[in-house]
């Protein structure tokens, strides 16, 4: 089972602590030796570094552990590989352009049988059930919103019920972000933390490591962070509904509603 990290927040933010977790992962303290790959949004550009190598092993996820990159959205993965060899082509997170936008991708699971016909813009470039989908997912809101993207709230509706369809074919866990905000679906294990005032320290379950976020924060900060299982072993982490999507906008859930009703989730007590 491939494991994914995403971020979210309100403020340009660097996930050098909570990657020190997730990267010891690929290969140390589990068996996800595959490949990884990290996605940075900044502006309407993105940063992607990938490495078929283990990640725990991998002199790039060094690099960008060292390198504390800002970013409002982040989406990582570490592979343990289920379809398509352990190429670079196959390693994920993926991306493609979408109404002038760059969107990413990366999945958990394995989708058994999924091979829908892709006549039209986008095209996997490897092997994998995982850029088949993502292919697909992006292939159906073109064709579903030819004339520019829609409002949040619809996008959301319409990613649900891909998600929903492809879903059907097998696990479906999956992280997506166009730059604005981050779309996560749970079909069988995925958690999330939001991390606001007041702050606290934390510690990492996978690296003996603690970081005290009282003296790097400021109180407006707000950071949401989504993972297969908890990186950290002293917050409190809410599991995802098997089934689900959300969608975090600043770094905090959203509620999308029906149209025009998106409003943000209360997360009293602050879940730090």
């Amino acid at each position: 089972m491939c494991q994914l990290l995403g971020m979210n927040c309100n403020t340009p933010t660097d996930i050098c602590f909570s990657f020190a977790g997730f990267q010891a992962r690929g290969g140390l303290t589990d068996v996800h030796g595959d490949g990884w790959g990290i996605a940075f949004f900044e502006g309407r550009g993105v940063r992607v570094f990938l490495d078929p190598k283990a990640s725990s092993a991998s002199p790039v996820a060094e690099l960008v552990r060292q390198y504390p990159i800002h970013s409002l959205n982040v989406i990582a993965h570490i592979r343990k590989a289920t379809q398509g060899v352990i190429t670079l082509e196959n390693t994920h997170p993926f991306q493609r352009e979408l109404w002038g936008r760059y969107w990413v991708f990366a999945h958990n699971g394995n989708l058994k049988g999924f091979m829908p016909e892709l006549p039209g813009h986008f095209q996997p470039v490897g092997q994998t059930d995982s850029e088949r989908a993502f292919c697909y997912l992006m292939e159906s809101l073109r064709h579903r919103f030819p004339d520019g993207e829609p409002s949040r709230d619809t996008l959301f509706a319409e990613i649900r019920k891909i998600a929903t369809e492809i879903g059907s074919h097998g696990e479906f866990n999956f992280l997506l972000s166009n730059g604005t905000c981050l779309f996560a679906h749970c079909a069988s294990r995925l958690t999330y933390i939001v991390r606001q005032a007041p702050f606290d320290q934390a510690h990492l379950k996978d690296q003996d490591l603690t970081v005290d976020f009282r003296k790097l924060t400021s109180p407006a900060d707000r950071v949401a962070i989504v993972a297969t299982t908890p990186l950290t072993d002293n917050e409190t982490w809410l599991p995802m509904a098997p089934g689900s999507l959300m969608l975090f906008v600043d770094g905090a859930p959203v509620d999308a509603g029906p149209a025009g009703t998106c409003a943000f989730i209360r997360t009293d007590p602050p879940a730090c």
